[in-house]
């Protein structure tokens, strides 16, 4: 749907929820926010671009908000149906970006050897059958602007849910279209309803990236899984991803103060359960990527220790806390 001038929402199907492309339209060219799956973009873009008598040849460059496989397993299905389009990426995510194995490894895999959390095989399995990754042509840091010939857009550096997470900055359009940049209290379901727990990663970035967002002239908020934001909606949303993290630390404090001993990463998401959100345990578990980001934190300002006890990293508070 066209949302502003030059700028449209393309939602595609995701299993139960939707990944939303941004499509950035001007005379110059056009600018393509994610690629979402293989499907997406044989499915739903394609389609989508023939419906509304844009040009495939028109799109001239497409960025990867980030590593994630719903992000970027599209990339070789836009390359062979637009093969002059130019692929971009941030550079601290470009490796995971062009290799599924080592996304599989590096981003997925992370807790497996620490802290017994893995994705189940079928969804491992799943993500392969979707996901067509193939060399990017350029890798950007932030700052770099892209003229579309109308306007010109702003790359941002807005990491905290990958290393490497970017941004574009529509100023005419007063838009941000900031893929998984900000999460909320939960992702959605395409009905609305919880599917499973924020993943940022890394805190204290994460919340400067919302603080950059605040920072910027923008109304409207474009997410790839959320619904659209507008005014009063947007500052909500990014108050709410604000508050889930310190949602997070209030919990934290609360059961590593009455646990018996060390605990491990998913013994703390699973005694708190429910007052992390809305989700069932399989789904619960996921709260390992921010629950962690969450105490890393902790330990940097000495309120909490990490040590590996049986070959699983085990936290406690530190001696001489009080909480």
């Amino acid at each position: 749907m066209l949302i502003r001038p030059g700028l449209h929402r393309i939602e595609a199907p995701l299993g139960e929820r939707i990944v939303a492309l941004h499509l950035l339209v001007g005379p110059a060219g056009a600018l393509l926010v994610d690629t979402g799956i293989r499907d997406s973009i044989s499915e739903t873009l394609l389609p989508y671009l023939a419906a509304n008598g844009i040009d495939p040849a028109s799109v001239r460059w497409a960025i990867n908000t980030h590593c994630d496989f719903d992000h970027t397993g599209g990339n070789g299905a836009l390359k062979a149906a637009i093969p002059g389009v130019e692929l971009l990426v941030h550079e601290l995510d470009r490796e995971l970006t062009e290799d599924v194995q080592r996304l599989i490894d590096v981003r997925y895999g992370e807790f497996r050897d620490t802290d017994g959390f893995d994705d189940p095989a079928e969804t491992t399995a799943y993500l392969r059958s979707v996901s067509d990754l193939v060399p990017v042509d350029r890798v950007v840091t932030g700052g770099e602007q892209i003229d579309l010939g109308d306007r010109v857009v702003t790359i941002l550096h807005v990491p905290g849910h990958s290393p490497g997470h970017i941004a574009v900055h529509d100023a005419s359009n007063r838009a941000l279209v900031i893929g998984d940049a900000t999460l909320g209290a939960t992702v959605p379901f395409a009905d609305g309803g919880p599917a499973f727990p924020p993943t940022y990663r890394d805190v204290d970035p994460y919340l400067a990236s919302i603080d950059a967002f605040r920072a910027i002239d923008a109304d409207l908020v474009l997410t790839a899984h959320y619904p659209v934001y507008e005014g009063a909606a947007a500052t909500a949303f990014l108050d709410e991803s604000v508050a889930y993290t310190e949602l997070i630390d209030t919990v934290l404090a609360e059961e590593l103060a009455r646990s018996a001993g060390p605990a491990t990463t998913l013994e703390l998401v699973r005694a708190a359960g429910e007052r992390l959100g809305p989700w069932n345990a399989e789904a619960l578990d996921y709260a390992v990527f921010p629950v962690t980001g969450n105490l890393e934190r902790m330990q940097r300002r000495g309120l909490i220790s990490s040590e590996i006890i049986d070959g699983r990293r085990r936290w406690a508070p530190a001696q001489g806390d009080a909480r």
